[in-house]
Parts: structure tokens; C-alpha cells; sequence
């Protein structure tokens, strides 16, 4: 069964305070159904887990800290998951007279 909405697949995973997995290291987006990533890399090649129940909600514009478990967002998974969208909607100008 594929789904729309991108999930995570990270190198590592840490159990959070509820007793849950959750990812940490190196974060990719990946689409439950697939074999790899959203930006290309195989799961099983590069070891990566599987997280279909923490969805892929990041954006361009996240700091991470030393702190967070997370410690790389794939900049290629970020883009085909449309994370710069922000960038997008502030363009400074608009066309106004496009060509027929």
C-alpha cells in the first residue's frame, strides 16, 4: 500500500519520553511502499530505518540544535517534499503580462 504523505527513514533511532521510536542522525523523507528515499538513496543499502509513524514535516528554515536527536535534514528530500515553500510564496515580483 503506497501513501501520499512522506514519512521518515533516519540512521539512527532513539526511544522518546512516551516509549516510542523516534528518528535521530541523518533524517530522509521516504514514502511507505518504496525502497528508497525521496532524494534516491536505497533503504537497505545505506541502513537506514523505518519510521512510518512520524510523518516528514520539516522545513527549510528549522534550526537544529545539539540537543535534538536529529542532527542532519536531507536538503534534496526537503526539496521534493516541497520543505522551501516559503521562499517560494515571497518572490519579490510577480508577473503581470505573460506571454499567449
Amino acid at each position: 500500500m503506497r501513501s501520499s504523505t512522506a514519512a521518515v527513514a533516519a540512521s539512527s533511532e532513539e526511544i522518546g519520553p512516551d516509549g516510542t521510536r523516534q528518528p535521530g542522525g541523518e533524517v530522509h523523507a521516504w514514502l511507505p511502499g518504496q525502497n528508497q528515499t525521496r532524494c534516491g538513496v536505497p533503504l537497505s543499502r545505506a541502513r537506514l530505518r523505518r519510521f512510518p509513524h512520524v510523518r516528514f514535516e520539516y522545513s527549510g528554515t528549522d534550526v537544529l540544535t545539539p540537543a535534538d536527536a536529529v542532527g542532519h535534514v536531507c536538503p534534496r528530500c526537503l526539496g521534493a517534499t516541497g520543505g522551501n515553500r516559503d521562499r517560494r510564496q515571497r518572490q519579490s515580483w510577480a508577473r503581470t503580462s505573460p506571454r499567449p
